[in-house]
C-alpha cells in the first residue's frame, strides 16, 4: 500500500514524518477531510482573520497529491 504523509501549516508548518499506508489517494483524499474537519474542531477558535491553515498530503517521494486550504480574512 502506498504511504501519505499529512502537513499541516498554521503559524509555521508542522510536518509529518511517519505518514499512514492508504489503500488509494481515495483513501488519502477522505482521510485528509476526516483529519482536516477534526483538528479545525480541536482550534477551537484559535484560527483568526488574516490567517491560512491548510492541510498538505504528499506521496512517499514528496510530491503534493492534494491540499486543503482554509482562509480566513475580513469581508471587504
Amino acid at each position: 500500500m502506498p504511504q501519505y504523509f499529512f502537513h499541516i501549516h498554521h503559524d509555521g508548518p508542522s510536518r509529518d514524518d511517519r505518514g499512514e499506508h492508504l489503500r488509494d489517494n481515495h483513501a488519502a483524499w477522505k482521510e485528509a477531510t476526516v483529519m482536516a474537519g477534526k483538528m479545525l474542531e480541536d482550534m477551537d477558535g484559535r484560527l483568526k482573520p488574516g490567517h491560512d491553515w491548510s492541510l498538505e498530503v504528499t506521496d512517499a517521494g514528496a510530491k503534493v497529491i492534494f491540499r486543503l486550504i482554509i482562509s480566513a480574512e475580513y469581508p471587504q
